[in-house]
């Protein structure tokens, strides 16, 4: 390469990378890693055995598909927010140890063969995956077509590509409510409490006094983690 030619790249990346349009030296995005509440340190310290596959990086690379996602409201509100998504995440895969759905027997049960579209990627290809264990036909291709990659066709991104992964639960997270009422992200800027994104995630299963102890892991968690960010609960229910 000339050096004309060299200079000109050089520029353009300097460029690019100024305008957050590319990363420099591998690094988390600043405008990621520079707004996101949680360090990378603290990051560790919730999930001290995670799965490899479940990277800072990949986190903080997932939240330009949301951008409301904890930056909206006091910065008390904004840790809460993440303390919480991280709490039910740590609860439905033990940690960030688990990938995908460990009992196999319910993989082809998450075929719904009434939607138009059916199941291109197989009858037993939809079961759980990710930070939020999506699954069902329906709801990979309800996150695909917000995030704009195709997951009905190919679910298995969830668990090959870690940012896409993230993306899932953030999908989940900011625009789904569930069994509640309200999506997570607005029942904790709204100071609903931490009960109201357990019933979105799984009212039918964990509120009104079923599964107590599945519910009081996922509140310990977002005890847990608050105080990881020097934070408090916050007003609203912990429980639902």
């Amino acid at each position: 390469m000339s050096r004309i030619r060299l200079r000109i790249v050089v520029v353009l990346n300097a460029v690019m990378v100024a305008c957050g349009l590319m990363v420099a030296g591998g690094a988390v995005p600043a405008a990621a890693a520079g707004t996101f509440v949680i360090s990378e340190s603290q990051f560790d310290r919730m999930f001290p055995n995670r799965n490899a596959f479940y990277t800072y990086r990949g986190l903080a690379d997932a939240l330009g598909a949301y951008p409301e996602f904890t930056t909206t409201g006091s910065d008390a509100v904004r840790k809460r927010e993440a303390a919480a998504f991280l709490a039910n995440v740590s609860h439905e895969t033990v940690g960030l140890k688990f990938i995908v759905e460990q009992n196999r027997a319910n993989y082809s049960h998450y075929c719904d063969r009434s939607q138009p579209y059916g199941c291109p990627a197989g009858q037993s290809a939809y079961y759980g995956r990710g930070p939020l264990q999506l699954s069902w036909n329906f709801n990979y291709k309800a996150a695909g077509d917000a995030l704009h990659v195709d997951l009905l066709s190919n679910p298995y991104a969830v668990e090959r590509d870690a940012t896409v992964s993230w993306k899932t639960g953030l999908w989940f997270w900011n625009s789904q409510a569930g069994a509640g009422t309200m999506t997570p992200h607005d029942a904790m800027v709204r100071g609903k409490g931490f009960g109201e994104t357990i019933r979105s995630i799984n009212g039918d299963l964990e509120c009104h006094g079923k599964n107590p102890d599945e519910r009081n892991d996922r509140i310990d968690l977002y005890k847990k983690f608050v105080e990881v960010l020097g934070t408090d609960v916050g007003p609203g229910n912990l429980s639902c």
